[in-house]
Order: C-alpha cells, then sequence, then structure tokens
C-alpha cells in the first residue's frame, strides 16, 4: 500500500469514493472508445459509476437520489 504523501504530482490517482463516483487527479487523458479525446475543462474530475449520469462520463449527482451503493475498497474475492 502506498503513502499518500508518496505519490507526486507526475501521477494519476483514481479514488472510488464510497457510494459515489470515481475522482481523477493528475495529468490524465480521457478518450472515447475510438481515441477521441474527451476535455474535462479541470484536473480532477468526477466519473460516474452509477450509470444515471446525464453529464457522462461525468458524475452530476444522480447517485444520491438513486441511492447507488458501492464500497470504496474492493470486495474481497469470492
Amino acid at each position: 500500500m502506498t503513502d499518500k504523501t508518496d505519490i507526486g504530482d507526475d501521477r494519476v490517482t483514481v479514488t472510488p469514493c464510497e457510494d459515489g463516483p470515481l475522482l481523477l487527479r493528475g495529468p490524465f487523458v480521457l478518450t472515447t472508445q475510438d481515441g477521441a479525446v474527451i476535455d474535462p475543462g479541470r484536473s480532477t474530475v468526477a466519473l460516474c459509476r452509477c450509470g444515471r449520469s446525464a453529464a457522462k462520463p461525468f458524475c452530476d449527482g444522480s447517485h444520491r437520489p438513486a441511492r447507488f451503493r458501492a464500497p470504496s475498497e474492493p470486495e474481497p474475492p469470492a
């Protein structure tokens, strides 16, 4: 496990928020499946995990009224 203080500004971090989006921070490039670049307009973005956002691939908070549930940590193997 990496301590947060070990991560420099040149690395991308992806943080799954409990019951919410994936947060991307750092120098990432977001593309469509065909390779077209999607301009996020900022260096930190929240990506939808619930599938209900009207602004896909970005989160618009739709997970709250949908009562989306997902852990922040990986689920143990079955």
